[in-house]
């Protein structure tokens, strides 16, 4: 018994001249000289690091433009997008219940605010139409901020929320709201030809549609409003809008739209990619019965 006692002593005493020898004056091991010297390694080991990781950023920052991405990597052809925004790219309402349409209204008000008339003209340019409008920087002087053309509400007629401030909502006419993706200095037409959407149903659902009425006429995203030059050097940019009005759309019904952008410069979408150039939504409008 005396003897596990004295072995453990001894292993105690033993650890604790492996944290601090008296004698020789070592912490763990190694005296002050040493641990300062790995300390003074490591310290400068990481210093370097730092300063490797600091100049390569600054490298790197050498190599952007704050108002145009150095390196471009998209599709040949932007998305599309619609408005008034609904669940997974489905607009469901019933003309006789308001509450069921009303926040497709709301959305469009708050997101047509900009494109008010008042608005536009105070802040953007009447520009030429079929033309793109190009404003170059002279060598290293930056034309910015750069100007942009009026798109006004009233363009779009029927769906501007002017004449009908329900959007065609309560009459089951409604209004769809379609735009391209912003792609920096893109130009989608050439020989003053716009490009413009068209719509249809799918196959299946190819007799439910109705006629359709485009808002502006022929449903053109006019050249005038290209190239964009990103949002920092074209703060007033306002993207230009296409209106589809569903005027006798099949009551009671899922119909299964697609709309696509017709350009002689822009590629179709293909398999790769199906959201290329085009939108895919569910429309259905319910009578009163239902």
């Amino acid at each position: 018994m005396s003897g596990s006692k004295e072995e453990d002593r001894k292993g105690s005493g033993e650890w604790r001249e492996f944290f601090w020898n008296p004698r020789t004056h070592e912490l763990l091991g190694r005296t002050a000289t040493s641990w300062g010297l790995i300390l003074l390694f490591y310290l400068i080991f990481y210093l370097f690091l730092a300063g490797m990781f600091v100049l390569t950023m600054y490298v790197m920052l050498l190599t952007l433009d704050d108002y145009k991405p150095t390196w471009q990597d998209r599709l040949a052809t932007p998305g599309m997008m619609i408005r008034p925004k609904g669940e997974q790219l489905e607009i469901s309402f019933s003309v006789s219940e308001t509450e069921s349409w009303d926040g497709f209204v709301q959305n469009l008000n708050t997101f047509l605010a900009p494109y008010n008339d008042s608005y536009q003209v105070q802040t953007n340019d009447n520009c030429v139409p079929d033309q793109y409008f190009i404003q170059e920087d002279s060598g290293e002087v930056r034309n910015n901020p750069k100007r942009s053309c009026q798109f006004n509400r009233t363009m779009l007629e029927d769906c501007s929320g002017l004449t009908d401030r329900f959007y065609g909502y309560s009459r089951g006419q409604p209004c769809i709201l379609i735009k391209l993706n912003r792609v920096i200095g893109m130009l989608p037409g050439k020989e003053g030809q716009s490009p413009y959407v068209s719509c249809g149903a799918k196959k299946e659902d190819s007799d439910k549609i109705g006629p359709l009425a485009y808002f502006p006429a022929n449903g053109t995203f006019n050249l005038m409003y290209y190239p964009y030059y990103g949002k920092r050097a074209q703060v007033n940019y306002t993207q230009p809008l296409v209106a589809v009005k569903f005027l006798n759309v099949s009551l009671n019904t899922d119909v299964n739209v697609e709309c696509k952008i017709t350009s002689n410069t822009l590629a179709a979408g293909g398999e790769r990619d199906k959201f290329a150039g085009r939108v895919s939504f569910k429309l259905r409008v319910n009578d009163k019965q239902n």
